[in-house]
């Protein structure tokens, strides 16, 4: 769509994945300051169960379409299109499909130390 200096627009269709399952949102647009990618998982996939300790990045997980599982500590939670959810660093999650269609989840991250601060009227 657009790439000039200061401003990156892409279509879904234009961005990158070589990487399976995954969808490179961050890298094909640039992003430096945060991680943002896709997962399309079909029915029956998963992504690995893991932490973040090591890195002390917080995840948001935003299921875009599909009914996936997040499996939080061992503790099933399904979701449904529209749902979020937030992790600390320490919390050991994974989604999986265990639908009969793909689920599609993006996935925020940035570490903790970041520096962010949030306006005051958000």
């Amino acid at each position: 769509m657009s790439d000039k200096p200061g401003f990156t627009i892409k279509d879904t269709s234009e961005l990158d994945r070589d990487y399976g399952k995954w969808v490179l949102v961050r890298r094909s647009l640039g992003i430096e300051s945060f991680g943002i990618n896709i997962v399309e998982l079909a029915a029956g996939e998963d992504i690995p169960e893991h932490n973040e300790v090591d890195r002390d990045q917080e995840e948001l997980f935003y299921v875009i379409s599909g009914s996936p599982t997040f499996v939080i500590e061992g503790e099933k939670h399904p979701a449904g299109a529209g749902t979020f959810a937030r992790f600390d660093p320490e919390i050991r999650r994974t989604v999986v499909n265990h639908g009969d269609e793909q689920a599609t989840v993006m996935i925020v991250s940035a570490p903790r130390s970041s520096g962010y601060e949030p306006m005051s009227w958000a």
